[in-house]
């Protein structure tokens, strides 16, 4: 979302008494200081309560605070009373498009661009940014709008900045077009918030040291411009400099430190894996009464993140979560329900103990979301697997290997080759899978051993032997010093079954079926077969 100058307005819906508070109130919703903007807005109003104008600028603070309901609340009312002031009616087809209604929100958009016969660039610009922020997008108009927005008036900064916000995100693997734009801007004035806009270019770029270089220049250029140090905590964050990244938060903080600044700073932490520091972040702003289901959903989100890789994690912590989901759920519109969030509740259950409720939620994950299921087909695959639901283990892998075969890992491949060993007893399958075990971890023995053993169960009566080489490579691969250990039933499986080989397969050969017996014996001495090999009573 951006924000927009305050000089461009004067002419729209008349002339402002109040026109510096005015000016005020927007420059604290520019700098992301929400709350202080709602409480000049409401002083404006109560002062001059019929000034349709005001209306707008107040219901685009909500808006630009992520309280569309409220901006649409307050740009009706604007428009009720007074509908020759077109911003409201703009700001009205706004609410529409973000609603995704957007036949409607062109009726009014039309409108309001004929009853200004195409000659108010504030008008144009607005509706020109809706289409260029909007998740429902068009660029290709946007950019004709705004095109002609800055001819209508060409020393307009924000026409510039929202021309080249435009121009990238039609073309966002080159920023040459967006720089023009900026530079145009900067030409005009300069500003930290057009500095900003050129950082965000590079940081798009991957180019962390000048987009860094750039958001300071920013922050030296005007100390008190908030969006600088947010946009360089987030840069930190994504490029792993945590802390740079606190500092720069701080910072924000100092500048904005209300309950939805502090909301921001909760879902960057989140963005940055920081899961344990978010939970308390967002539990803080929660006990201050800020709450809305983003905030439920990544609470949610982050204590199981932050949790789930110690073993020993109590399980009210999982309770708690589970609290935060709960409670999502009764306030989110349906229309805002995500995969991911059946997709939590699914392994919140798993890591409480209901596998059967887990398995229910991660399959409404999938059905919400099936394209992008693979990772979800995994989790229920291991819940399958626990509840010794072979096929449907089998399936779930199966259902994963479909979108993409590459993200099964070995992990993966170990507990396919399990289900096909175990449930319908399809030895080859099971072979197949654990072959690519041992190609995606060559190092780990188990794969081989449970090679030799789907080949011994193909091969029951010895005629082919195909065991033998896996056989041989487990116990190749498991060192010396580590075969009594928690190796140690296994290694004298495979020994015992070379050394049978050794004794009375076509390519016998004593000295090496010795060595095989020796394993055997020196793992466990009372072993009857070992004993009876080497004469022993």
């Amino acid at each position: 979302m951006k924000k927009y100058s305050f000089l461009a307005f004067t002419f729209l819906c008349g002339t402002f008494m109040h026109a510096q508070t005015l000016e005020s109130a927007i420059k604290k919703t520019d700098n992301e200081r929400f709350d202080l903007a709602t409480g000049e807005f409401k002083a404006l109003i109560a002062k001059e309560p019929t000034k349709a104008e005001y209306y707008f600028y107040y219901g685009e603070n909500y808006f630009q605070a992520d309280n569309l309901d409220s901006a649409k609340i307050i740009w009706e009312k604007g428009l009720s009373l007074n509908p020759a002031c077109l911003l409201n009616q703009v700001g009205v087809g706004k609410s529409m498009w973000y609603a995704g209604d957007t036949a409607a929100a062109n009726k009014m958009f039309t409108a309001s661009l004929l009853t200004s016969k195409n000659k108010n660039a504030e008008i144009i610009r607005q509706i020109g940014a809706v289409y260029v922020y909007a998740p429902i997008k068009n660029l290709n108009k946007a950019v004709t709008l705004l095109t002609a927005a800055t001819k209508l008036e060409n020393k307009n900064i924000e026409g510039h900045l929202l021309l080249g916000d435009a121009q990238l995100e039609l073309n966002p693997t080159n920023g040459t077009e967006a720089m023009k734009s900026y530079n145009a801007a900067l030409d005009i004035s300069k500003s930290a918030k057009i500095i900003v806009r050129k950082a965000k270019v590079y940081q798009r770029a991957k180019n962390y040291e000048l987009a860094n270089d750039m958001y300071k220049e920013a922050q030296e250029l005007d100390p008190t411009y908030a969006p600088s140090f947010r946009e360089n905590a987030e840069l930190n964050m994504f490029f792993n400099q945590s802390t740079r990244a606190i500092e720069n938060w701080k910072r924000y903080l100092e500048l904005n430190d209300s309950e939805y600044a502090r909301y921001r700073y909760a879902t960057s932490l989140f963005s940055g894996k920081k899961y344990c520091e978010a939970v308390t972040e967002f539990e803080d702003i929660h006990q201050k009464g800020f709450q809305n289901f983003y905030s439920e959903r990544l609470l949610a989100f982050s204590i199981y993140e932050c949790n789930a890789k110690d073993a020993k994690a109590p399980a009210e912590l999982y309770q708690k979560a589970m609290a935060a989901s709960d409670r999502f759920f009764k306030i989110v519109p349906e229309d805002k329900v995500i995969a991911m969030d059946y997709k939590y509740r699914g392994l919140l259950l798993a890591k409480m103990g209901s596998d059967s409720l887990a398995v229910v939620e991660l399959d409404r994950a999938v059905t919400k979301d099936p394209e992008n299921s693979g990772e979800l087909h995994g989790e229920l695959a291991k819940l399958h697997l626990k509840a010794k639901k072979y096929d449907l283990a089998i399936a779930a892998f199966n259902a994963k290997m479909r979108q993409d075969s590459t993200q099964l890992g070995a992990a993966e491949y170990y507990d396919l080759g399990r289900a096909y060993y175990f449930g319908p007893k399809n030895y080859m399958l099971a072979d197949a899978a654990y072959a690519q075990v041992a190609k995606l971890a060559p190092t780990y023995a188990m794969a081989f051993l449970w090679r030799g053993r789907s080949n011994a169960q193909l091969d029951p009566k010895k005629l082919t032997w195909s065991a033998k080489p896996h056989y041989e490579q487990f116990i190749a691969t498991v060192p010396v010093e580590e075969r009594a250990s928690s190796y140690k039933n296994f290694v004298i499986e495979a020994a015992k079954y070379l050394g049978d080989y050794y004794v009375t397969s076509p390519e016998k050969n004593t000295e090496k079926a010795k060595a095989a017996w020796t394993i055997v014996k020196e793992l466990d001495p009372a072993d009857k077969q070992a004993k009876a090999y080497f004469g022993i009573k």
